[in-house]
């Protein structure tokens, strides 16, 4: 069933990504298309067997998943100054894209890297649930990266969530007004990941659906977007959510 859903996950993303090339071409939205491409990287990368090919030929030190920290990163960062500047959130904008939150990504960024190298990441393990885990120090080691890599897009999201709520309450399109909303459960989503290294460990399978649960709401989410645009011919408040290239 998880197998289903990721490659299905994928197949959907990649699509979509494709869909918008012939527009992306013409310099109009780019921005949705780098989200989708990003996006399916992302699920490619957390996919076992792609993950452990792509590793393999990285060396097999599990850098396919440093790699793929750095995507999300990416994909978040853009999806919020997109989000951002369709719904007119000045504050959420400045936040993310200024000083502040430049400065958070840095930091961010360098303690994952550096608890990355202080790991004993042998062996090509999607998730990171291979041998390595074995040992109790590294073990703890993987929590805290793990907690690295999901700061920033939970960062990202809390800086998007207000303005999601209040476009739900809005009068803006139906379609805008969803689209909204699954963005606002996918941010939550994000935040409640930073609560996994106290899970049980039988509770994996919950931290897959929410990780899912995010994807699935961001895409369907810009997806949704992107269909407003389209239904109302770019003219009408939709628009305000879908004219950034």
């Amino acid at each position: 069933m998880i197998a289903v859903l990721q490659w299905s996950t994928l197949a959907i993303c990649a699509l979509i990504a494709i869909a918008r090339i012939p527009s992306a071409l013409r310099g109009e939205n780019r921005s949705l298309f780098y989200i989708f491409t990003l996006m399916t990287l992302a699920i490619l990368l957390s996919i076992e067997a792609p993950y452990v090919a792509i590793d393999q030929a990285l060396g097999g030190i599990n850098l396919a998943n440093l790699l793929l920290r750095f995507v999300i990163f990416a994909t978040i960062y853009v999806l919020g100054v997109k989000v951002t500047r369709g719904f007119g959130a000045e504050g959420a904008y400045r936040l993310i894209t200024g000083r502040a939150g430049m400065a958070v990504l840095l930091v961010i960024s360098v303690v994952m890297v550096a608890v990355f190298v202080m790991m004993d990441t042998a062996g090509s393990s999607a998730g990171l649930v291979g041998p390595a885990r074995m040992n109790a120090r590294n073990g703890v080691l993987v929590e805290y990266y793990g907690a690295a890599g999901r700061a920033y897009p939970a960062f990202v999201s809390l800086a998007l969530l207000p303005a999601m709520i209040v476009a739900v309450r809005s009068t803006l399109p139906v379609l805008i007004r969803m689209a909204a909303g699954l963005l606002a459960i996918g941010g939550v989503a994000i935040t409640l990941s930073l609560l996994f290294p106290v899970f049980p460990r039988s509770w994996d399978s919950l931290e897959f659906v929410i990780n899912y649960t995010a994807v699935l709401c961001f895409m369907i989410g810009l997806a949704l977007i992107w269909a407003a645009r389209v239904k109302n011919g770019g003219n009408t408040a939709a628009r305000k959510t879908s004219t950034e290239k």
